[in-house]
């Protein structure tokens, strides 16, 4: 214990913290110190999404800022990046609300043409056709090599009787 005393009392201890160092005594303890993010890296990193209210009302305060170190005040505050602000200026410029709306990501749809339906009934009438056709000419090739083997006259022919 008696060690613990002579740090206490050491007095080369006092102008070093005058002169700008800081020990453990100076660090803040309690609710501000619990404040600070977490170091932990998630797993999976979280995209942060802008609402277009919110996109505009930044850009209406960074448009409003007049003195040097007012964009960067605001920027540090938010949290944000000025690439941000170049890209949601220039979505501004594009379309206002329609182009800082968020939009869906992924592939987009295409809207279903009005005749894909009317063509794919006609694809399936015209495939079961010509399946009807291939076995008709089956049958027919068959009624053939039968009259050939029976040796039958032809029926395609007219008859020289009937007129």
């Amino acid at each position: 214990m008696a060690s613990t005393k002579r740090r206490s009392e050491d007095p080369s201890e006092t102008p070093a913290r005058s002169a700008g160092r800081v020990s453990d005594r100076d660090v803040p303890s309690g609710p501000a110190a619990s404040s600070a993010p977490d170091p932990e890296v998630s797993e999976k990193p979280t995209r942060r999404r802008y609402p277009a209210e919110y996109k505009l009302r930044i850009l209406k305060e960074v448009d409003a800022c007049t003195e040097p170190g007012d964009v960067g005040a605001v920027l540090r505050r938010e949290g944000l990046y000025s690439s941000l602000l170049s890209t949601w200026r220039r979505q501004r410029e594009d379309g206002s609300l329609k182009a800082l709306s968020p939009s869906k990501r992924g592939r987009k749809v295409t809207p279903a043409n009005p005749l894909s339906r009317r063509v794919e009934e006609l694809e399936r009438k015209n495939w079961k056709l010509e399946a009807q056709l291939k076995q008709a000419q089956a049958v027919i090739e068959v009624q053939k090599k039968l009259s050939e083997i029976l040796a039958l006259p032809p029926t395609d022919a007219p008859e020289e009787g009937s007129k």
